[in-house]
C-alpha cells in the first residue's frame, strides 16, 4: 500500500513532468522572425524579395563553411580535432535585420566543433572533415563538411608553396521559416616552416566562392491569430518565391601554429559586398524601385548585403 508521503511525492513529480512537457520554447535574440519582411496588402501578404535575399546573403556568410586550414593535408594517417569561436560583422542597421527577435550590435558570434581526417583514396593528398556550428543567442545550427585535395604539398625545405583546392557545404537547421544551404569552393596557398626548432608555422592565403541557396517555408504574418477563430487569417500566410542562387566572394588570411600535437589557428575572412540579382521572368522592374504603397514580389531583387569580416580563433589537436 502506498503511503500519503509517497503519494504526495508522486503528485509533485507528475506536476513537474507535466509542466516540463507543456513548456513553450522561448525564442532567443538572434532567432529569425521572417514575418517582419512581409507587408499586408489588401487581403494578402507580400514578401520583400530584396530584404529576404539580402538577409539570406549575410546570414549565409555567418553560417558559411569554416576554412581554418592551410593547403597541406594531414597525411593519410592524420587526425585533427578542433573547437573554434568566430565573430562576423553584419549590417545591423539595414531593414532586413529587423527580422530577428532583438536588435543586433553588428556582430554575430558562432562556435564550432570539427573532426578532420587525411586519406589516400580516391587520390593521395586527400582530406575530409565534418563538424557543426552554432549561432550564439539562437536555436540555429549548421552541419558542415568538406573535401580538400592538395595539388602540391610537402616541399617544406624548398621555396615552393603548398597549393590546395577544397569543396565544402553547410546546411542550416533550427528554423521553421527558411532552409539555407551554403556551398563553397576555395583555393589556398600556404608555406610551412619551423620556428626555433619548437613550433611549426603555416601562414596561408586564399580565395573562396560562396553559393548561398535560400528557400522559404510557409510564414505566418499573424502567428497570434488562429485561423480557426478567424477564417480570413489563412490569407496571412505567405512564402518568399524561390530565388536565384546568391553569390558571395571571400578573401582569407590566416596562420596555423603547431607545438607537439597542439594547434592554434588564427584567421581573418573578408567577404565582398553582395551584388547578385534574382532575375524574375516577365519583368524588368527592380525591387528597389517598387512603390511602398503598392508592394509586389514580381520584381528583380539585387543583393544589398554589405561587406563582412569574420575573425576566428581555433584550438585543436593533431594526431
Amino acid at each position: 500500500m502506498i503511503g500519503p508521503t509517497r503519494l504526495l511525492a508522486l503528485a509533485a513529480l507528475s506536476t513537474v513532468a507535466l509542466g516540463a512537457s507543456s513548456r513553450v520554447v522561448v525564442a532567443d535574440d538572434n532567432d529569425l522572425v521572417l514575418s517582419r519582411l512581409g507587408t499586408i496588402s489588401g487581403n494578402s501578404v507580400v514578401g520583400s524579395n530584396i530584404n529576404f535575399r539580402s538577409l539570406a546573403s549575410e546570414l549565409g556568410v555567418v553560417m558559411a563553411p569554416r576554412l581554418l586550414e592551410p593547403a597541406d593535408t594531414l597525411g593519410f594517417g592524420g587526425f585533427h580535432f578542433s573547437a573554434d569561436v568566430a565573430f562576423t560583422s553584419i549590417s545591423s542597421d539595414a531593414a532586413y535585420w529587423n527580422a530577428i527577435e532583438e536588435p543586433s550590435d553588428g556582430t554575430m558570434a558562432t562556435t564550432g566543433l570539427f573532426v578532420k581526417k587525411g586519406m589516400w583514396l580516391p587520390l593521395p593528398s586527400f582530406e575530409v572533415g565534418i563538424g557543426a556550428v552554432h549561432l550564439g543567442s539562437s536555436h540555429l545550427w549548421a552541419s558542415q563538411g568538406y573535401v580538400k585535395f592538395a595539388l602540391q604539398e610537402g616541399y617544406h625545405d624548398l621555396p615552393l608553396p603548398s597549393v590546395a583546392v577544397r569543396g565544402a557545404a553547410s546546411r542550416m537547421m533550427g528554423s521553421e521559416q527558411i532552409d539555407l544551404t551554403v556551398a563553397s569552393v576555395d583555393v589556398v596557398v600556404s608555406k610551412d616552416f619551423g620556428i626555433a626548432g619548437l613550433f611549426r608555422a603555416s601562414p596561408y592565403i586564399g580565395w573562396n566562392w560562396l553559393i548561398i541557396v535560400p528557400r522559404s517555408e510557409v510564414i505566418d504574418k499573424t502567428p497570434n491569430i488562429d485561423s480557426r477563430d478567424d477564417a480570413t487569417d489563412a490569407n496571412m500566410n505567405f512564402v518568399f518565391g524561390d530565388q536565384d542562387d546568391i553569390i558571395r566572394q571571400r578573401i582569407l588570411l590566416g596562420t596555423k601554429l603547431k607545438y607537439y600535437i597542439f594547434t592554434l589557428t588564427l584567421e581573418a575572412d573578408f567577404a565582398l559586398a553582395g551584388s547578385s540579382v534574382d532575375d524574375r521572368a516577365g519583368t524588368d522592374m527592380r525591387c528597389i524601385d517598387v512603390d511602398p504603397s503598392s508592394p509586389t514580389s514580381n520584381c528583380d531583387a539585387t543583393d544589398a548585403a554589405g561587406a563582412q569580416a569574420t575573425f576566428t580563433t581555433s584550438l585543436g589537436l593533431d594526431f
